[in-house]
């Protein structure tokens, strides 16, 4: 699979645990893992909700494309 998202890495720098995304997103931890190990992939609008609660911008949720390959 290829890793698109950054979520891990982001959560990391924010000092956020997986835990934390989930109870503001009224998601399962589970959920949350898959996005982070990039098994799936979250929804663009959901995307947009994580970048609002990280206080950051939606790209930088996101691997560059030159770089998925």
């Amino acid at each position: 699979m290829v890793k698109i998202n950054r979520l891990k890495v982001v959560l990391v720098e924010k000092e956020r645990s997986g835990k934390w995304l989930a109870d503001q997103l009224g998601k399962s931890t589970c959920t949350i893992s898959k996005w982070c190990s990039n098994t799936t992939q979250p929804d663009l609008q959901t995307l947009t909700r994580i970048a609002q609660l990280l206080k950051v911008d939606a790209r930088d949720l996101l691997i560059p494309l030159e770089q998925q390959y």
